[in-house]
Formats: structure tokens, C-alpha cells, sequence
């Protein structure tokens, strides 16, 4: 999944899995402005509601950083409710005019929960505990798989990092600085 409104979001890879019993989200650091790399460690995830909830973003960072604070926001009005507040928020971004224009996706997890948040009103669990964004999110999304199913006794952790230094070994607008998090139910 790495469009929304027909924009191909580029310049990131966003990783989330549950496995194991723990919640893994991390993402790579390179932050591009058209062709050119202008950040090597950008920070693309982050904790929300009192660290109980792991986020992260492909898209515009300012976009981003709009989303978050409203993300926040609904979080603490749905007493930390990961799907109502996704939903909220998906509800918002989708009708309000302003929010309308924001161009990027939010991957948002919690211990027992994973989701895909997007500006088409789209909030999407996934089958296999497992969500990837951005350009590089295909190639993650394979790896991360693959881990799963032949080296179960991997952790989230390790799963989220290799998914990440795979797909920065394919991805051009994805490096291997990454940035990852780390929720235990």
C-alpha cells in the first residue's frame, strides 16, 4: 500500500509487526526533497498516548507532523482506543477541507493491534500482523513475511530491522538508517 490519491509515495519505508508477542515499528532516515537526499536520519516513527502507541509516516513531513498531533488528539478523547481514534481520524481526513490536502499514509500500532491509516478514509487491519509503507514497503512487506513463516523464532524487533536493511538495499528513496520502536503487551 503506498498510495493515496493517486500520489506515489516515495522517499520512505515505514515497518510495523506484531509477533511474538510484542509490537516492532520502525522506519528508514533518509528524507529527500525531489532527486536529492537531504536528511540521512530523519525520524519517521514515534511513541503517542504515554508510549502505549507506536506511529510512523511515509509522505510530506509537515503532513505528517499535522497528522500525529491529530492522531494525539484522538486518542485522548477515545481514552486511547487505537481503532475508534484511526477511524476518527480517517473520518476527518477525509471530509475536512484542510486535511483533505495532506498527502501521507500513518501506519499506527498498539500491543494488540496494527493499522493503515489513510486520507481516503481507508483504516485497514492486516491478516498477518504485519504493515509496510512507503516506497520500500513492498520490498519490507516480503521480507518481513518470509521471516515470519521460516524464522518464527525471530522477535519483532529483528524482523523490523532486517525488513528495513532489505528493503534499503532495494529501494532508492530508502536507506538503512533506521529508527526503530519497541511496544511488549
Amino acid at each position: 500500500m503506498s498510495e493515496t490519491r493517486g500520489l506515489d509515495l516515495h522517499a520512505t519505508t515505514v515497518v510495523g509487526v506484531r509477533h511474538n508477542g510484542a509490537l516492532s515499528m520502525g522506519s528508514d532516515g533518509q528524507a529527500t526533497m525531489g532527486e536529492t537526499v537531504m536528511k540521512h536520519r530523519a525520524h519517521k516513527v514515534r511513541y503517542l498516548y504515554d508510549e502505549k502507541i507506536v506511529a510512523g509516516f511515509a509522505g510530506a513531513t509537515a503532513d505528517a507532523f499535522t497528522l500525529f498531533e491529530r492522531f494525539e488528539e484522538k486518542l485522548q478523547q477515545y481514552g486511547g482506543n487505537l481503532t475508534r481514534s484511526a477511524v476518527e481520524l480517517a473520518k476527518d481526513w477525509r471530509t475536512d477541507r484542510y486535511l483533505r490536502r495532506l498527502e501521507a499514509l500513518l501506519a499506527v500500532g498498539s500491543a494488540d493491534q496494527l493499522l493503515v491509516v489513510s486520507g481516503n478514509g481507508d483504516v485497514i487491519e492486516p491478516d498477518d500482523d504485519i504493515v509496510c509503507i512507503g516506497s520500500g514497503g513492498p520490498y519490507a512487506l516480503a521480507a518481513a513475511r518470509s521471516m515470519v513463516k521460516h524464522a518464527p523464532d525471530l522477535t519483532a524487533h529483528e524482523i523490523t530491522a532486517e525488513a528495513l536493511a532489505i528493503a534499503g538495499r532495494i529501494c532508492i528513496y530508502t536507506n538503512e538508517e533506521a529508527t526503530i520502536l519497541d511496544l511488549k503487551e
